[in-house]
């Protein structure tokens, strides 16, 4: 079924889909750091998961702020 929604309603939910994705890439990141040591294959896999979910939050960044990376190479 299709919800039709505001355009605000829109943006609170691009808003929660950014602060999820922010607290998955830390999860990540940690689970990553913490597997280095002990787990070389659960630390890559981590790590690739860190990177996906920089990638999300960059991409909710440009849409929610508009031209906040533009200054990056």
């Amino acid at each position: 079924m299709t919800d039709v929604v505001d355009a605000d309603e829109l943006l609170r939910r691009m808003q929660r889909a950014r602060a999820w994705a922010r607290q998955e890439e830390r999860t990540w990141r940690g689970r990553s750091e913490h597997l280095r040591a002990t787990d070389p294959e659960g630390a890559r896999d981590a790590a690739v998961r860190t990177l996906t979910y920089e990638a999300v939050l960059t991409v909710l960044d440009e849409i929610l702020t508009p031209g906040k990376h533009a200054e990056e190479p």
